[in-house]
């Protein structure tokens, strides 16, 4: 038996029983929601500690995140186990001299920060839900990121190498009892090819003077958000008056990113051409290196002659890749005119910058299509 997968379960084997000793005092410390919890050290890996604090700020989130379901206890005792592990996984990383960089910790932390601005709607309602100033949240969560990154550079370690046949994998599955299995939602890994059809230069101008219009038009007093509402070509801000949220830098179209941090409260950009297409920006906000704005998109419009054209190209390379005249990767770096195609074609999910998605987060389309489709399948040409 690999060496690997014995040290994994081994591992495993371990945090159960660790989880089984320190849960004994959860019942007293998290009994009532609205007790006052003192701080104290509930359990100790290594040198590193898990405190009730841990504990509660990753109750926060997952209350805040929808989270998992399940009673407080249950659900604390899960964030307890999690720890364990995690710490477990610090442990080793310091044996096995494993570090990773501010910069790093510092991107995934301005990700996660900015999503949390997103869902709570502003930075002064994530500080109320916390109780905590921003630095102070950057603080705490700046520790747990570092934690959580070397955990996983030590796991992917452990695994790089551990193979599991299918059989063994519907035996331990087997051997599940059928309450204690749980229910897990569709995730996708998906690869794409994409085409451009060209737009006539006589498309784009037109674009352009009908989003100058609507600018004179909110210039003169008319609402910005009503024009959004009305004539936006984003459907996912449009219904909110064209409002994107809390941004922070490197999060959004590079072009509209610099526009968008240039203007002052309520000042209203001219067109502004990004990969989606054409905007006018207003700024709502700006706390710090976090934007809030509104905008409008417009996007020309290809002609159905070189639609046709782009469509029957893709539809060929399908062709090429079923027949295995080609691999799907060398389809993508010869055909593919995304930016993002040096990564193999892999769609970047944006909620949680990994590549799996769940099927609410796709386009309709995408969603639609891939629902049909089998592990390695190759679609025809799906219009976006």
């Amino acid at each position: 038996m690999n060496r690997n997968r014995i040290y994994y379960r081994m591992i495993h084997r371990l945090i159960l029983i660790l989880a089984g000793l320190m849960m004994l005092p959860l019942p007293a410390l998290f009994a009532q929601d609205d007790e006052q919890v003192i701080d104290e050290v509930v359990a100790l890996v290594g040198r590193n500690i898990i405190l009730v604090s841990d504990i509660e700020n990753q109750y926060l989130n997952y209350r805040m995140q929808g989270g998992i379901s399940g009673s407080s206890q249950e659900i604390h005792c899960k964030i307890l186990e999690d720890l364990l592990y995690q710490k477990l996984m610090v442990v080793q990383a310091e044996y096995d001299s494993i570090e990773v960089t501010p910069d790093q910790v510092n991107s995934e932390l301005d990700r996660r920060i900015s999503t949390f601005i997103n869902q709570f709607g502003s930075q002064d309602k994530m500080e109320k839900y916390y109780g905590k100033s921003l630095s102070e949240i950057k603080s705490e969560l700046s520790e747990i990121i570092k934690e959580q990154l070397l955990a996983q550079q030590v796991q992917a370690g452990i695994t790089t190498e551990v193979t599991v046949t299918p059989s063994e994998i519907r035996s331990y599955f087997n051997s599940l009892p059928k309450d204690s299995i749980p229910l897990i939602k569709t995730q996708y890994t998906i690869a794409e090819i994409v085409k451009k059809p060209p737009v006539s230069i006589e498309e784009k101008l037109r674009v352009k003077e009908r989003l100058l219009e609507l600018r004179k038009r909110i210039l003169k007093g008319e609402s910005f958000a009503t024009m959004a509402i009305l004539y936006s070509e984003d459907p996912g801000s449009a219904k909110r008056g064209g409002e994107l949220g809390f941004y922070g830098r490197g999060q959004l179209y590079p072009e509209f990113e610099a526009v968008a941090f240039k203007l002052k409260e309520g000042e209203i950009s001219n067109v502004v051409e990004t990969e989606a297409g054409y905007h006018i920006i207003q700024l709502i906000e700006r706390k710090g290196d976090y934007v809030n704005v509104r905008h409008i998109l417009m996007v020309p419009k290809v002609s159905p002659a070189d639609l046709m054209i782009a469509r029957n190209e893709l539809d060929s390379v399908a062709l090429l890749i079923r027949s295995d005249s080609i691999t799907f990767e060398k389809a993508v770096d010869e055909f593919s005119d995304s930016k993002d195609k040096n990564n193999g074609g892999l769609l970047i999910n944006p909620y949680t910058g990994g590549t799996t998605w769940e099927p609410e987060q796709l386009d309709p389309q995408v969603s639609f299509t891939i629902e049909k489709m089998k592990v390695g399948e190759i679609s025809n040409a799906v219009p976006m």
